[in-house]
């Protein structure tokens, strides 16, 4: 029963995971921003599985998906199924809760790295003309259109 509480709870873990893996690709520009935004939602993670830790006690074990995978040969008795399934449920809630917040506390860090080091989103587009040097030019036709340049990090 424990080996599959955790396969199940390890699952549903690994889909947040890649949410919040998602969301952190998406602000790669800026990578203090992105640890920020992983660590607050990885806190919302290990609030959530603690939540479903407390819901685990009560909860009917006929209806967790952990039951749904237990073959009915190793089913336990129902006047021990509903102590046994609350109690691996809750367990293994609380474990994963505990690593996730382990997590999220090394991102908050690495956002604070970032933070104390002053690095901040740098984009490398070139530095406009001033405007004496627009007069003395007149009105002179703009040269041919350059894609924009890349991305990339510095210190400030």
């Amino acid at each position: 029963m424990r080996r599959i509480a955790y396969e199940t709870v390890l699952r549903a873990c690994g889909f947040g995971a890649l949410a919040i893996f998602c969301v952190m690709i998406g602000m790669s520009f800026h990578p203090k921003l992105a640890f920020q935004a992983g660590g607050f939602l990885t806190m919302i993670m290990a609030f959530i599985l603690i939540l479903k830790s407390r819901e685990a006690l009560t909860k009917d074990y006929r209806r967790t998906e952990m039951w749904l995978y237990i073959e009915k040969d190793f089913r336990p008795p129902e006047a021990y199924a509903q102590w046994a399934s609350a109690t691996i449920l809750r367990d293994t809630y609380l474990t994963f809760a505990l690593w996730t917040s382990l997590i999220s506390i090394a991102m908050w860090v690495i956002a604070l790295i970032f933070m104390l080091l002053g690095t901040a989103p740098t984009y490398a587009l070139e530095q406009a003309k001033p405007a004496a040097a627009i007069q003395q030019t007149g009105n002179a036709a703009p040269g041919p259109r350059r894609p924009p340049p890349a991305i990339s990090y510095q210190l400030r």
